[in-house]
């Protein structure tokens, strides 16, 4: 009798849209791991972005302690990251995407439902750790799945897809979730009622989202229904992978890129609540609220660029398309120097680019692993660039922490931009010497 969570495989794959699929991929699949990627991007900025009114609100947090707070906060969280990722690859390996993934949209729903709850910093602490790992899980399998799904030849326009699914579950978060605690106040809760009220209906959000991927994702693959080596057998086997220098030039890139995002999510909304509460006279949730508002011009901007990194990393070349949008992410970055006042019109203009940029590298150091990995340790390949990506998120966190409090406001998107430039310089290198084409 066949297995039942077994894939069947055809002849050949199916087209959806401009995008060919692997055998056996369905087009509800398709549709249920573009699903998996809005709600993923919307916990992953959920949390960061929110964590300022529970900051303020609930553990009173002085307002010049935010920074570092946050940016140890983010390394707490980092630190899981740079443990799970590789474990959930491996293990996704051997059991199936759809298991990996439900557990970590679990886990996630628990995380945000407690934070609110938390009476002391420990608690804050362990609950951010608890989301993370969960996060790191949906993460994963998200950016794994494509190379399960999709033909190689069409996984940048793929990514393209998956980062504008990201973009609409980011502006969900921005025009949405965001304002929540806003609304609940309005109605008329206490600022600490009103945040835990919004936490927990985004974990209820989570716990749909588990039973989405569950039950919509395609079970194991062929090649896993039969994977007989160990998950330390494939581990080693993803890291000799490395060797190749597309993959960890992607390492390296996924590094910058995720630093990039989190610095975005974090210490933007950060540096508007701060300034607005210390010099503007604005409540934390209308600050946020203004926040948000700018954040969800961005994630517009995400969403127009989003088709168009991935084309370019089908067609210019995975390699010199990695070049092209760490050097434009380093500009727009550098350019938040000109800002003095983040809630003038100025911050509008400057939103409006950064958008553009702050998702450029993850689409293109995502097309350009996915395109390198081999099929048969696809997942533990991915959980080690999560790593790296987890990496780049705490080095921005804990440094970027730093330069917000002692520096300037804009110091963590200085550091974005060095790093960036790093990236710039290694693909060049790498695309002369090997000519790595898409």
């Amino acid at each position: 009798m066949a297995n039942p969570t077994t894939a069947p495989v055809d002849d050949a794959g199916i087209k959806w849209g401009p995008v060919r699929l692997l055998p056996g991929v369905r087009s509800r699949h398709m549709i249920v791991y573009l699903l998996g990627a809005v709600f993923t991007m919307m916990f992953s900025t959920f949390v960061p972005q929110a964590q300022p009114f529970i900051l303020t609100e609930i553990l009173k947090i002085p307002a010049e302690q935010q920074g570092q707070l946050s940016g140890y906060l983010g390394l707490a969280q980092t630190i899981i990251s740079l443990i799970i990722p590789s474990i959930w690859g491996t293990l996704s390996d051997k059991t199936g995407r759809r298991v990996v993934y439900a557990i970590g949209f679990l886990l996630a729903a628990s995380g945000i439902f407690l934070y609110p709850l938390a009476g002391t910093l420990i608690a804050l602490f362990a609950f951010r750790m608890l989301f993370s790992a969960g996060s790191n899980a949906a993460n994963t399998m998200s950016n794994t799945l494509l190379g399960d799904y999709v033909e190689r030849g069409d996984r940048g326009k793929a990514y393209g897809f998956v980062a504008m699914s990201g973009g609409i579950g980011a502006l969900i978060t921005v025009f949405l979730l965001l304002r929540l605690p806003a609304l609940f106040q309005n109605a008329g809760f206490s600022a600490v009622t009103a945040g835990r009220y919004a936490f927990w209906v985004v974990a209820a959000v989570g716990l749909g989202a588990m039973a989405l991927v569950y039950s919509g994702l395609m079970g194991k693959t062929q090649r896993q229904a039969e994977e007989k080596r160990s998950a330390l057998e494939i581990a080693r086997e993803a890291l000799r992978a490395a060797r190749d220098p597309g993959i960890s030039l992607a390492y390296g890139a996924n590094f910058a890129a995720s630093g990039a995002v989190s610095v975005l999510g974090t210490f933007f909304s950060l540096w508007l609540v701060t300034y607005g509460t210390t010099q503007a006279g604005l409540t934390s949730a209308q600050a946020l609220a203004r926040a948000g508002m700018i954040i969800g011009i961005s994630q517009i901007m995400g969403l127009v660029a989003s088709p168009i990194f991935g084309v370019l990393s089908d067609k210019l070349g995975r390699v010199r398309a990695v070049v092209l949008a760490a050097g434009l992410t380093a500009a727009v970055f550098t350019a938040t120097l000109i800002i003095s006042n983040p809630l003038s019109g100025l911050i509008f203009v400057l939103g409006i680019f950064l958008g553009f940029v702050q998702i450029s590298g993850v689409i293109t150091a995502g097309a350009l692993v996915a395109k390198q990995a081999p099929e048969d340790v696809r997942g533990a390949v991915m959980g080690f660039y999560g790593f790296c990506g987890a990496l780049g998120i705490m080095f921005a966190f804990l440094v970027g922490g730093f330069l917000f409090d002692q520096w300037m406001y804009q110091g963590p998107f200085i550091l974005v931009a060095a790093l960036c430039l790093v990236v710039v310089v290694w693909g060049l290198i790498v695309n002369q010497k090997l000519d790595i084409k898409g």
